[in-house]
């Protein structure tokens, strides 16, 4: 099985984050007057969402799947997209197809007695959060899950994702937006009427990484070096580059985008997704911690192995742009820019269950088919992948996809046959 790569995290982590604040500080140059305009410029964008929202205008771009397909989606939308960080892609397959996956993945749990065997929360990525957690599973390798994984369409919608990235940039081509690797992740399945508590504001793919590792800091390079408005937070650059600390929670891929697969019928009012969906917002939160009103060793409540949080206290001018996705059906995708702000909200209707497959885009690239050949071996073992707690439930249960389940592109997602 090909090595989980990571960094190795300072044996004195306080020393390092001082260090790292006081070169970036220094690199930064006029750091509250950067921040200033930063601010300035996030303010109006959350001024713009909040508008749009009160109007009842769409902020999730809506995006039709044959329109994908026919390479005509409206320029408008693809602004959109690009303007807000986010997606919608009605009917990525056909409802009478996900409701199907849906029973077939309530069988699969009945029938290997989950409930009974369940654990709770195996890791604390959100422990530093406020809000609880949702239930979500670690079973990754039912056959719902494969399928939708190596489905045409689902490559069809991350090919279409991955282009609004620049993936060539110094003469060096970061990743290839027309193949994929797997980033086999969990299912949520949530009850109507659960009294579980969602997600507090936060974003993924490292948190005290973002200010402390080299190749981080060449992703915002533009940030931190006081030029904030040449940032482009489509600029794939050097993202495959990085290699967070090692914690049970850490992603070893580069993800486009993160997103999930609906299962169920879902309202804005059922305990969904949020996002800030402002992309640029990322310059806000680091340019942030290197305030003076922040203490030198910390990174605005930033600590290794937990999800970064987005708080009241430090990012208030953010929070008023929390949206809702619009209503989603069985066979919609949703998709976020992998560094956009989102939580789950903690209301649950006592009507629908809210149930999703969570499959992002993590397109080909060394890093990321270095990871995904691991989660092939951890595949035919039947094991959690190595980015997750070891949770390991289907070792031996029934019904678990095959190898004999998977398609030509199924089989080189998981670096079991070459591209």
């Amino acid at each position: 099985m090909p090595p989980r790569v990571t960094t190795e995290l300072p044996s004195d982590l306080p020393a390092a984050i001082r260090r790292a604040k006081a070169q970036l500080r220094e690199r930064v140059g006029d750091v509250a007057g950067t921040l200033g305009e930063v601010e300035a410029a996030i303010r109006a964008e959350v001024v713009a969402v909040v508008a749009e929202r009160e109007a009842r205008h769409e902020l999730f771009p809506i995006v039709r799947f044959a329109d994908v397909v026919a390479g005509a989606v409206p320029e408008n939308t693809i602004a959109s997209i690009r303007r807000r960080g986010c997606a919608v892609v009605r009917g990525t397959f056909p409802r009478a197809r996900a409701e199907q996956w849906n029973r077939q993945m309530a069988a699969y749990l009945d029938d290997n007695h989950f409930a009974e065997r369940y654990k709770g929360p195996a890791d604390d990525v959100f422990g530093s959060l406020a809000s609880g957690r949702p239930q979500i599973y670690g079973v990754y390798w039912s056959k719902p899950q494969m399928e939708a994984r190596q489905a045409d369409s689902m490559v069809a919608v991350r090919s279409f994702l991955n282009s609004f990235w620049r993936h060539e940039s110094a003469g060096r081509k970061w990743f290839d937006p027309t193949r994929d690797t797997a980033y086999p992740d969990r299912i949520r399945r949530r009850e109507p009427g659960s009294p579980s508590l969602g997600l507090s504001p936060h974003t993924d793919n490292g948190s005290i990484e973002r200010w402390l590792l080299p190749a981080y800091q060449e992703v915002f390079r533009h940030v931190f070096s006081g030029r904030w408005r040449d940032y482009d937070a489509w600029d794939a650059a050097h993202r495959a580059e990085i290699h967070e600390f090692p914690s049970t929670v850490m992603c070893s891929a580069f993800r486009t985008f993160q997103g999930w697969t609906a299962l169920s019928d879902m309202r804005p009012t059922d305990g969904v997704l949020h996002v800030v969906p402002v992309p640029s917002a990322m310059a806000y939160v680091l340019l942030r911690a290197l305030q003076d009103d922040v203490a030198d060793d910390d990174l605005c409540g930033a600590v290794n192995g937990h999800a970064l949080p987005i708080s009241g206290k430090w990012h208030a001018v953010l929070l008023p742009a929390l949206s809702p996705i619009p209503a989603v059906e069985p066979g919609d995708t949703v998709w976020w820019h992998c560094d956009l702000i989102h939580c789950v909200a903690d209301d649950s209707t006592r009507e629908r269950w809210g149930n999703v497959m969570y499959i992002p885009s993590s397109p080909y690239c060394e890093k990321n088919a270095v990871y995904a050949a691991a989660c092939g071996q951890a595949f035919l073992a039947g094991v959690s992948p190595s980015d997750f707690a070891p949770e390991d439930y289907e070792v031996s249960w029934t019904g678990r996809a095959t190898v004999a389940d998977l398609n030509p592109v199924g089989r080189k997602q998981l670096g079991l046959e070459s591209w």
